[in-house]
């Protein structure tokens, strides 16, 4: 197994939508003209926000930046002479779940192709240290993956870990809108063009409130774009896709539909470790694929529909076994 951290360092940012106005036109430049080595995902809720890479926004009051400066990973296996990307499951245990025992705060991006693992730029030596037995690790420079000496990683390091708090376990909600995740060409992508800034920038609908005994709201208002190194994933409801020529959007060859599980009652914040482990293990153990989306301010796992029964009586097991 091989650990790729990429060259992109990146800062994440809510924006309020009474705010949006004034940053439409840098987002859209952001989105569609060609620029070399970018990191644009964005995410549309009930606050516009995201990641972005060497690309800066000018201050307001609308505008909130995390401190930190993060970093991204990539896990892959050879399998034979291809390299297949790991899912977010499959890396619960590898690498998720030591990083939270290693106090490591973590951002996840799953996207259509792969999933990309965000780490504080500060934690980078704890996080080679922990990681350094599993994985061969490569750092890129200059677009070439330069291998990490893992006496490197140790070096000054200390190996006993303390204790830290026990990790909060935060409530969860599924609500019943069903999400699609697809790609695009990105030659195609001026031909959505019109759509895609209507839907990111100018739609918006309220979260519709859920019925008695529902586990969650009836439907929240949820769409991610990210575009990394040339490669688009976009993930919508179903309802918001209609909106879309159909021709042009990509799925899996079986057009399966996910439901959303979203971790938090109240904004996560960006100091606690274990958030994604929380769900990315009980999921791993039971064996359900899981795309997970990390936000400003909430985490969203993407499971099938099929399964979200399973999932929420899973993950609410684990809820009542650590006593929330």
């Amino acid at each position: 197994m091989e650990l790729h951290i990429l060259e992109h360092r990146v800062r994440v940012l809510s924006l309020a939508r009474p705010g949006l106005w004034l940053y439409t036109h840098p987002l859209i430049k952001l989105l569609f003209l060609p620029r070399r080595s970018r990191c644009a995902p964005g995410f549309r809720g009930t606050d516009w926000g995201g990641l972005h890479s060497r690309f800066e926004l000018p201050p307001s009051e609308f505008l909130q930046v995390a401190e930190a400066t993060w970093l991204v990973m990539n896990v892959s296996s050879h399998s034979g002479t291809a390299v297949q990307a790991a899912g977010v499951t499959k890396i619960a245990r590898s690498v998720i779940a030591p990083l939270a025992k290693h106090h490591v705060s973590v951002l996840m991006l799953s996207t259509y192709q792969t999933d990309f693992i965000l780490v504080r730029e500060q934690d980078l030596s704890v996080v080679i240290h922990t990681l350094a037995q599993e994985f061969d690790i490569y750092r890129e420079v200059g677009g070439e993956p330069v291998p990490v000496a893992r006496d490197d990683s140790s070096n000054g390091f200390p190996r006993a870990q303390h204790a830290g708090p026990s990790p909060t376990v935060h409530p969860i909600q599924s609500p019943q809108n069903r999400f699609c995740v697809l790609t695009l060409d990105p030659e195609t992508l001026p031909a959505i063009a019109t759509t895609l800034i209507d839907v990111l920038f100018y739609s918006h609908s309220a979260p519709k409130e859920a019925g008695p005994g529902d586990p969650g709201p009836s439907s929240i208002t949820f769409f991610a774009f990210s575009l990394i190194e040339g490669y688009i994933s976009i993930v919508m409801d179903a309802e918001t896709q209609k909106k879309f020529p159909s021709d042009l959007l990509l799925t899996s060859s079986s057009g399966e539909l996910w439901r959303m599980v979203r971790i938090g009652g109240q904004p996560l914040g960006f100091d606690e470790c274990g958030i994604v482990a929380q769900i990315a293990g009980p999921l791993a153990a039971a064996d359900i694929s899981a795309y997970y989306i990390s936000t400003f301010n909430f985490d969203h796992a993407l499971v099938p529909e099929d399964g979200i029964g399973s999932v929420i009586e899973v993950l609410q097991r684990r809820q009542e076994g650590l006593g929330l």
